[in-house]
């Protein structure tokens, strides 16, 4: 029934050609109590299945060549990741090797080789913490309570809602503060090595660009965000020897953690399609600096296809990036 929907008026291809694109960040060893919406190996390799079944899968370049075209081919769909997390490598890319899949990974380059993103430290701090309280009044983020994983959970999403759109260094400082008051271990192994970016593009998958420090770009001077989205773009061509033609805005939601102003940026600078969190699909005469991603989160096949085909409901006007 999905199949047949997709196909039908909900996912044509040609000029009336709908792209979908999955978002994922991190595909877990298993199952995570703190944060169990995550997707571990086997819930992944579900997901993949349903998606194999109903859609198209293309790389993300093809696929906007395509759109662009009017020549999408119909129930179209690509895969993408965030921020370049060691478990894309070690976990994600075995899993879409074996459904014979291609995805796009947007690497954050500035935590390659063991550095760590301020929101990592964060939940880090307060997974690995032996407090059963955690106060943070005299850094400004109040008192809470982390016996037990929802408690860590409420914790954690309260902090980060906190201090998200703070500038880059206000926010590593508050994080660094955060882990001494609780007291905890950091991992230094949850982002990608380089090499493990190369073995990822020579196993056939597309790596794109997501900024060097992950910043809000919509708190950044326009120099400022230039500098992130082209520093990123240089250090992953110099590393792979080829040119990086996909972006991806941290955080992602228009008009929020970016403006348009940054589409056109993004142009500017050598991208030929950036990729935004809002949901929805693409269609023919989208602006494909805004690109939108989505992916359900339901459990059953019927409810995860059926909260994609109202997914493909969702369209946005095109906007000028000249």
């Amino acid at each position: 029934m999905i199949s047949k929907l997709l196909t039908g008026a909900m996912a044509p291809g040609g000029s009336q050609g709908r792209l979908s694109t999955l978002i994922f960040h991190r595909v877990l060893s298993e199952p995570d109590p703190i944060f169990p919406g995550e997707p571990d190996i086997r819930r992944f390799d579900e997901m993949l299945g349903w998606v194999k079944r109903w859609f198209n899968v293309l790389p993300l370049d093809r696929a906007v060549h395509l759109l662009a075209r009017n020549e999408l081919p119909a129930r179209t769909l690509t895969i993408t990741f965030d921020d370049g997390y060691a478990d894309n490598a070690e976990n994600a890319l075995p899993v879409l090797q074996k459904h014979g899949m291609s995805a796009t990974f947007f690497i954050a380059t500035s935590f390659l080789n063991g550095g760590r993103m301020w929101n990592d430290t964060v939940i880090e701090a307060v997974r690995n913490t032996d407090r059963s309280e955690l106060d943070l009044i005299e850094i400004g983020l109040g008192r809470h309570t982390v016996a037990s994983p929802d408690e860590k959970r409420a914790a954690i999403e309260s902090i980060l809602r906190q201090i998200k759109y703070e500038l880059p260094a206000d926010r590593l400082e508050r994080a660094a503060a955060i882990a001494k008051v609780a007291g905890s271990r950091l991992s230094d192994r949850l982002m990608m090595r380089s090499d493990q970016v190369r073995a990822l593009r020579d196993s056939g998958m597309q790596i794109g660009a997501h900024t060097l420090n992950h910043p809000i770009l919509a708190r950044l001077s326009d120099a400022d965000a230039r500098f992130e989205m082209q520093g990123s773009k240089a250090f992953l061509e110099d590393l792979l020897g080829e040119e990086i033609p996909l972006f991806a805005y941290p955080n992602g939601r228009p008009d929020q953690d970016y403006l348009s102003r940054h589409a056109i940026i993004a142009r500017e600078v050598g991208f030929a399609a950036a990729v935004s969190t809002a949901p929805g699909v693409a269609l023919p005469d989208a602006d494909l600096f805004q690109i939108p991603r989505f992916t359900p989160w339901d459990r059953t096949a019927m409810r995860f296809g059926l909260r994609m085909l109202m997914n493909t409901r969702v369209t946005r006007p095109a906007v000028a990036t000249t």
